[in-house]
């Protein structure tokens, strides 16, 4: 963590939140109706795609759900 007002504070978080504007379509003027219709749409995204499928670099290209799979099984190598 940086210190306050830092480019560096909010990084990751930042990444995360310019993913999922990209890939729910959210940049390229996707409206939703209801509140209800889009917490339903990043729902889906984060528990259906994001979590258990997509791949990340920070995990050795392995996704989240994997890796904790790997990690609780103690299969993991510590760096």
């Amino acid at each position: 963590m940086g210190s306050k007002g830092d480019c560096f504070d909010n990084a990751v978080i930042e990444a995360f939140w310019a993913t999922l504007k990209k890939e729910i379509g959210l940049t390229t003027g996707r409206r939703f109706a209801t509140r209800p219709e889009a917490r339903s749409a990043i729902f889906e995204y984060i528990e259906a795609f994001y979590n258990p499928v997509r791949r990340h670099s920070t995990l050795a290209y392995r996704s989240p759900a994997e890796h904790e799979r790997l990690h609780a099984a103690g299969a993991l190598i510590p760096a």
